[in-house]
């Protein structure tokens, strides 16, 4: 049979047992990650996290650099998503015209899509908490369809 455990501890160091390198659980209810005694990753009780960047001397949020939404789909012919994250459907509303809905909201409506096909433009025609409409334009400004349609969205989850 397997039994659960449970270790109950305040730091965890390294095998050397340097003390600079570690997990420091006793902090304020959140989680340090350090190396060389320095902070490398925070997360507080609620599950914010930073990390050091690259230059090692500024911070930045996790959550904030995540993709919240993207997508890839087939928008000639029969619509169909090809590969996504986070997308609760996908409407073909006419000819280069499609409106994706997200599965968990934006938090509001300032979000920042972006987009892209393979061989035409295409611009947001419209934004809310759960959706992006988005066209897909020849360079004469007439709505088109096109094989190869791709959106992202970063911002804040409600």
């Amino acid at each position: 049979s397997i039994m659960a455990s449970e270790i109950k501890v305040d730091t965890i160091v390294n095998a050397g047992g340097d003390n600079d390198t570690g997990i420091d659980l006793a902090t304020n209810d959140q989680i340090l990650l350090k190396v060389a005694n320095a902070t490398k990753l925070t997360m507080n009780s609620t599950g914010q996290t930073t990390i050091v960047g690259e230059g090692g001397t500024t911070t930045t949020s996790v959550q904030q650099g995540l993709t919240k939404y993207w997508t890839q789909f087939n928008g000639s012919g029969t619509v169909a998503t090809v590969d996504s994250f986070n997308q609760g459907g996908l409407t073909d509303n006419g000819t280069g015209n499609y409106t994706v809905s997200f599965t968990n909201n934006m938090n509001n409506n300032d979000f920042s899509p972006t987009t892209g096909t393979k061989t035409h433009e295409e611009m947001i025609e419209a934004v809310a908490t759960s959706t992006v409409q988005l066209l897909t334009m020849n360079s004469s400004g007439s709505n088109v369809d096109d094989a190869i349609n791709s959106i992202t969205v970063h911002g804040d989850l409600a």
